[in-house]
């Protein structure tokens, strides 16, 4: 085969150099990861909140400030503080000079989240607008811009206000496009700051955070207390935190943090965690347990203080750290040696909590044995479907092909957009294949619908072609660690039968892989109900508001077509709702939902209470689909 050469022109004018501001709006991925819409936890406009909020926190963790006040007006979003207040003759340059900060000076803060002078930065480069007033012994200063270019810098005044910062922003609509912000997602991660953070208070809205118990709080809040097997072992110790317990789902559930810092992806710390407990777990019961069955069901969380921390990313979901300070401990020994001590002496001290943890996990051990022969036949059966050919079209993020990323920054991004589409047909899958974004983009073709798995074990999900080979296309047979896929986005049509597939897949990930569901990686596609145009503009409506909206606006009789099923949208048009403007709703658990709960009312035998529940909130739903 014929070597390709690019014979585009690499002299002195190819090479550019780039201010802060540029770089920062060029290559936005690079800092704040993905961009969205605001429909996934890590869209970029929840990092934008995240890289302020984690300014305030560190002032608190400094002991200055004890109260944080967020406010959310629309797309205007409202961030004050309590601490020392940026100094006033650096309040320009501290958020509009890459490189520039306190934190540099590891005296001053050891152990905080951000380190490389970029948080403020980014915020400022990527909104429309950006204000920040800096409140300090009787005095303020405030300066204001417009996608990071200055067009305000006020002086000093005289001021009445106690020390802090205050930043209002709004993030840039050319850059986040659609975009909206999904409280829950800051419900949650508002709570996170508190658990990790005694004694301070978060406002959002009016609505007041505090937290007494640290991280025995959130599993509290993560769980449903009745489903544990054993109440929550808490341990601490200095820079250190754990809690946890096992309950009856599949999976595993560990929240780690580092600094306060949410690590989603997981890193050094939480891997020292999962081995040291497991040699924790075996020593006490003299015995060589398998590693699933001690991690099967179990809910933890772990936080850390480390100083100077390494992250594999600007977003910092990912520790890297491998010690905890320099000079000391490596990460490793450090949280294995805490659980050694502390671990192994809450065992002994409460017998009744180590015989319910042992069950918990014998329990484990006898169904992995019930389904080690079901396993190896189902995964022969998976090859011999050829399930990359059949079923799957895989995205070239995963096929190692030429990607057009860079750097490791710029593929991160593109794994963090990597999408797969389930979805029912030929015709639907047909025409999202053909429109997809090759790179970053999958699609798996179902056969029908799936089987009802309310109720059944997970040896259905190897005894079912379909379920097989899903679990196999994603790659979460042994864990999310493996997940090929950061979003899974149920695309199906608006009907009847088309709300079914969706809820039976709902139920199978909430079955036996609930963790895609708590992280945040499964969606629902919205697709246009309507196409209103004239010869001039055609406009796509997703319910009876817009299309309203839209016939006023074309006036003079538009041509109105009611697309029925996704098999009727040609893959031009489907090119335009998967791509940049792609609606998705986010499947939420909220708090004090409980999956087994949520399953038995749903999916379980008919009753009068849920027969009056679809009467009540789908007949408009279903008038629109029968029409």
């Amino acid at each position: 085969m014929a070597e390709k050469v690019n014979n585009s022109a690499y002299d002195e004018s190819s090479i550019r150099s780039l201010d802060w501001r540029e770089h920062i709006r060029l290559r936005p991925g690079m800092y704040i990861g993905k961009l969205g819409d605001g429909s996934a936890t890590d869209d970029g406009i929840y990092v934008l909140i995240k890289e302020v909020v984690d300014n305030c926190i560190d002032e608190h963790t400094m002991g200055h400030g004890k109260q944080v006040e967020i406010t959310i007006e629309d797309k205007t979003v409202t961030i004050r503080d309590y601490g020392r207040g940026i100094p006033l003759g650096k309040v320009v340059d501290v958020v509009s000079k890459i490189n520039t900060g306190a934190k540099y000076d590891s005296k001053a803060f050891q152990k905080s989240v951000g380190l490389n002078g970029v948080g403020t930065k980014a915020v400022n480069a990527l909104s429309q607008y950006f204000k920040v007033t800096a409140f300090r012994d009787g005095r303020e200063k405030t300066a204001i811009f417009e996608r990071g270019v200055l067009v305000d810098d006020q002086k000093e005044t005289k001021s009445s206000e106690p020390n802090g910062t205050l930043v209002v922003f709004i993030p840039d609509e050319t850059v986040f496009r659609n975009f909206h912000f999904i409280h829950e997602y800051l419900d949650a991660q508002l709570w996170n700051y508190c658990y990790l953070n005694a004694g301070l208070t978060m406002q959002f809205n009016g609505k007041k955070y505090v937290s007494k118990n640290g991280l025995l709080d959130l599993l509290l809040r993560k769980t449903n207390p009745d489903e544990l097997r054993y109440p929550i072992i808490h341990l601490k110790g200095e820079d250190i935190e754990i809690a946890v317990s096992h309950n009856n789902d599949y999976g595993e559930d560990i929240f780690s943090f580092v600094n306060g810092q949410y690590t989603t992806q997981g890193g050094t710390h939480q891997q020292a965690f999962r081995e040291g407990y497991i040699k924790v777990i075996r020593d006490f019961f003299k015995k060589d347990y398998d590693v699933s069955d001690i991690r099967t069901s179990i809910v933890a969380a772990v936080s850390v203080r480390v100083q100077e921390p390494v992250f594999e990313s600007q977003t910092k979901t990912k520790l890297g750290s491998q010690y905890v300070f320099e000079g000391g401990p490596s990460m490793k020994k450090f949280i294995e040696e805490f659980l050694a001590k502390e671990l192994d002496n809450f065992l002994h001290r409460n017998p009744a909590v180590a015989d319910a943890l042992r069950k918990r996990i014998e329990q484990s051990e006898r169904e992995r044995k019930e389904l080690a022969g079901i396993k190896k036949l189902a995964n022969e059966r998976a090859k011999k479907a050829n399930l990359h050919n059949k079923k799957l079209r895989d995205c070239r993020v995963h096929l190692n092909d030429e990607l057009p990323a860079k750097n490791k920054e710029e593929f991160i991004v593109l794994q963090n957009n990597s999408t797969i589409f389930i979805t029912e047909g030929d015709s639907a899958s047909g025409s999202i294949t053909k429109s997809r974004n090759v790179d970053t983009q999958a699609v798996f073709s179902l056969r029908g619908k799936p089987l009802n798995a309310y109720g059944l074990t997970k040896k259905v999900v190897y005894e079912n072609e379909e379920f097989n080979l899903l679990q196999h296309a994603l790659n979460i047979e042994d864990g999310l660690e493996g997940l090929r896929y950061n979003n899974i986005v149920i695309a199906t049509d608006a009907d009847v039968d088309g709300m079914h597939i969706r809820l039976l897949l709902m139920t199978f990930f909430l079955q036996f892989f609930p963790d895609l569901v708590k992280k945040g990686h499964v969606y629902i596609l919205e697709t246009p109900l309507f196409r209103v145009r004239n010869k001039q503009e055609t406009i796509y409506c997703y319910d009876e508001t817009e299309k309203q909206a839209a016939v006023k606006k074309l006036g003079n009789k538009p041509e109105i077509t009611r697309f029925k099923g996704l098999g009727e949208i040609s893959p031009e048009e489907f090119g335009r709702f998967i791509g940049l403007d792609m609606r998705v709703q986010p499947v939420i658990l909220e708090v004090g939902d409980h999956i087994q709960h949520l399953l038995e009312y749903y999916m379980g035998k008919n009753t009068m209470e849920r027969q009056e529940f679809i009467i009540n909130n789908l007949k408009v739903e279903l008038d629109l689909v029968n029409e």
